[in-house]
């Protein structure tokens, strides 16, 4: 099982909850881990600023394919491939994204970590490491109990 960001930068918090409770991402064949994403790895869901937050987590159903012509409506544009969702949950409230730099690198010394928080992800799918999905999940859990 690998562990994921996907990163949602062309609209908002809503529009990416929309495609979770769709249980569809877009992600094109020949982007970045397009071709090695497979079911049961996870990923978690973040929505690029302003937001900075994460919105959920999901486990994928299936690699990347091209869509239905059901998918197809349901989530119209380019490109017209990605992945099948399960397991989906949203996080109300949503993660912000200090919050989980604050606690995946608590010195600041990380300046792999430190560039994306403070710029966002420039691609739309970004190979995590067990821990920082850990931490973001755990996070959530917090939140969801206060």
């Amino acid at each position: 099982m690998a562990h994921y960001l996907f990163n949602f930068s062309d609209g908002d918090r809503e529009q990416a909850a929309a495609l979770l409770e769709a249980k569809l991402w877009r992600i094109g064949t020949d982007d970045r881990y397009g071709d090695v994403l497979a079911p049961g790895d996870v990923a978690l869901i973040y929505v690029a600023m302003p937001e900075a937050e994460f919105i959920g987590r999901a486990e994928l159903a299936t690699p990347v394919q091209e869509w239905t012509p059901s998918e197809t409506e349901t989530y119209p544009g380019h490109p017209p491939s990605g992945v099948s969702l399960s397991q989906v949950e949203q996080w109300d409230p949503p993660v912000p994204m200090k919050t989980v730099v604050s606690r995946i690198d608590p010195t600041g010394s990380n300046p792999l970590v430190q560039a994306n928080a403070k710029r966002g992800f420039q691609i739309t799918v970004v190979q995590i490491t067990a821990f920082e999905y850990e931490a973001a999940l755990a996070i959530s859990r917090t939140s969801l109990e206060a």
